[in-house]
């Protein structure tokens, strides 16, 4: 690192941050990018890599039509046009180029379908008609290898384990980074520090409602994940939207890791309420069920039978024989030799999970749900087996709350230029932000696998466009991706 001007300082080495290096450089501008831990990748490295984008070649591959507005009116719906049309506009019509980019920078995404996040393909990113999920080849290590890799080809150099502590400000212009009480100039400046999940103080403030799961609360976002954004965006007077919005995935009490580790429950399950009827597709889409679980009276359980429990498969964490079993020893986990005792030990109306158990056995083990559609889910996911049914005591309850906290999305307010905002809608001269640090797209509702990761690669890889035009003293414009040749 040397005290030298540089064109474009990126704060962050996750994908945002990565993807505004690239393209910065690819402008032609000298890139400078600082990273406060000891690896490049932040939380889209931990993650499935899952991107969402419309009317691209992979769709196109499988004969599936599909456009930028499509998408554009989902988001919007989804979030009940809580958030500005302009911005997630831009973000949709963007997407699709982006994932172009990132296929001819060598990111592998095959034209065919994917029945999970785990399989290179398309799969249903959450509650679209039309699937938007794109998987790419070893997930989001592979995505973070690939921009790594196009950063040294074009010689952005990397400062690792050096946590940038301020901005410069000049003239109301961002003009550069203190790091290591180092001033380095910069003719423009990317915010890319991810998210606050890591930061307890800072979830409480602007994410409360995470902290309602109490001792079952875990985070996966990655450990940069502190909050610097809203720091830097104190420093300058930005303007900070998505206050009381983040991703917070419904897991079993006794979860402690993403389900890579932790496993899955049981497909032989109901979902009940403290009514104890069943009340939604138990593999819904995390785009909708958190919300869906959050709106029942007494919470929700997980109900499943002894077979459920046996047939569970190993190599995981939680969701194994063995852990359940220890659960219930210990009475954590309910247990009863019956429903109708079951339903006392959770307090629920004997009659009501009677009759949710014997509809689900009626149905589900037939390959129809005639409630809630489950069959569809379950076929969009792959499977081909029919659940069996509930039928073989013991019978076992688990607490289903929203405990895995995955991202955040206050943040200071970007328009669709991914500039920064001051707090009167103005643009802050020389300073953008992307992924969870520049708000306003992640919104009310994530609309399913892969918002994250499009948002962090579509508004970095825009930011960086921009920072490199500011730089060079031209105006920046939405159309930037198009002048950009794209």
């Amino acid at each position: 690192m040397s005290e030298d001007n540089w064109d474009v300082v990126v704060i962050g080495g996750g994908g945002a941050g990565l993807a505004a290096a690239v393209s910065a450089s690819e402008q032609g501008a000298s890139v400078l990018l600082f990273e406060s831990e000891s690896e490049l990748g932040g939380s889209t490295q931990l993650s499935a890599g899952l991107f969402t984008a419309a009317g691209t070649s992979v769709q196109r591959g499988l004969g599936i039509e599909d456009t930028a507005e499509k998408f554009f009116q989902h988001y919007m719906d989804l979030n009940h046009w809580m958030l500005k049309p302009g911005l997630v506009r831009a973000f949709c019509e963007h997407a699709g180029p982006t994932l172009e980019w990132l296929i001819d920078l060598g990111v592998e995404i095959p034209a065919r379908e994917s029945a999970n996040a785990h399989m290179p393909g398309l799969c249903q990113a959450g509650v679209e008609d039309v699937w938007r999920g794109h998987v790419p080849k070893d997930q989001g290590y592979g995505l973070v290898q690939v921009l790594d890799k196009a950063r040294r080809e074009h010689g952005v150099e990397a400062i690792l384990n050096t946590r940038v502590q301020s901005l410069i400000v000049e003239d109301d212009r961002v003009v550069g980074v203190v790091a290591d009480d180092i001033e380095v100039r910069a003719g423009a400046v990317v915010i890319a520090t991810g998210g606050f999940a890591q930061n307890p103080e800072l979830v409480e403030r602007f994410y409360p409602i995470a902290n309602r799961a109490g001792q079952s609360l875990f985070v996966v976002a990655a450990p940069g994940s502190r909050g610097d954004h809203l720091q830097f965006g104190e420093q300058v007077s930005a303007a900070v939207t998505g206050e009381g919005w983040g991703l917070m995935l419904p897991t079993a009490y006794f979860q402690r890791f993403h389900h890579w580790q932790s496993g899955f429950p049981p497909k032989s399950r109901i979902y009940v309420n403290g009514h104890g009827r069943r009340f939604m597709d138990e593999d819904a889409s995390y785009a909708v069920s958190t919300g869906i679980i959050d709106a029942q009276e007494g919470g929700a359980w997980a109900v499943f039978d002894e077979k459920a429990r046996v047939n569970l498969p190993g190599g995981y964490t939680d969701w194994i024989p063995e852990r359940v079993l220890d659960e219930a020893d210990s009475g954590r986990t309910l247990r009863a030799d019956s429903l109708v005792e079951l339903a006392g030990a959770m307090d629920v109306p004997a009659d009501a999970l009677e009759a949710a158990v014997s509809r689900w056995n009626e149905q589900l083990p037939n390959g129809v749900d005639d409630d809630f559609l489950r069959h569809r889910t379950l076929a969009n996911k792959g499977s081909t087996a029919h659940p069996d049914p509930i039928d073989e005591g013991p019978f076992y309850a688990v607490r289903m709350l929203p405990a895995e906290l995955v991202c955040t999305h206050a943040g200071v307010e970007i328009d669709s230029d991914a500039a920064v905002l001051d707090q009167t809608g103005r643009p802050i001269d020389g300073l953008y932000a992307a992924g969870e640090a520049g708000a306003g797209i992640l919104g009310l509702r994530y609309v399913g696998g892969g918002n994250a990761v499009a948002n962090a690669l579509t508004m970095g890889r825009l930011a960086g466009i921009n920072a490199a035009r500011t730089a060079r003293g031209e105006s920046e414009t939405s159309t930037a991706m198009t002048t950009a040749g794209i």
